[in-house]
């Protein structure tokens, strides 16, 4: 049987439950996450979008979508950010916080060029993407 976990917005309206393994968990440095986060760096776990289904709150559910690539979706109620559908790529990526039980264990940082927080942990840090995610796969120093 295949591994769930589950998990919701800030004030618990929206919940979601996701299947499987996560396919990468890692650090994105790029603007746009830094300011719909509000932080300097912000964390992402890849699912297949198949994998993830909202099941409480569907009402609730709200999105932007500011470059065309990714939808953003946030409890309207409380504000909460929960995930960022990416269609085109079949994916989406739930915030590691709303996932209590998912272990986070990053495996690359994003949009390093970009970053304004540096963080020195041994992990690879890209350019932008990775190749065979339509990125140049260059790496940087820590």
């Amino acid at each position: 049987m295949a591994e769930v976990h589950t998990g919701a917005c800030f004030c618990g309206a929206v919940a979601i439950e996701v299947s499987g393994a996560p396919l990468e968990m890692g650090y994105c440095h790029c603007g746009s996450c830094r300011a719909y986060s509000g932080a300097p760096v912000s964390t992402y776990i890849l699912w297949r979008s198949e994998n993830v289904r909202v099941t409480r709150g569907t009402e609730l559910l709200g999105g932007f979508n500011r470059s065309g690539m990714s939808n953003r979706r946030f409890c309207t109620r409380c504000g909460g950010h929960i995930m960022t559908d990416h269609p085109g790529l079949g994916l989406t990526d739930v915030r590691s916080a709303v996932l209590p039980t998912v272990a986070f264990k990053p495996a690359m940082h994003l949009h390093y060029a970009a970053s304004v927080l540096r963080m020195k942990d041994g992990l690879p840090k890209l350019r932008d993407f990775p190749a065979h995610a339509g990125g140049s796969g260059e790496t940087l120093p820590e």
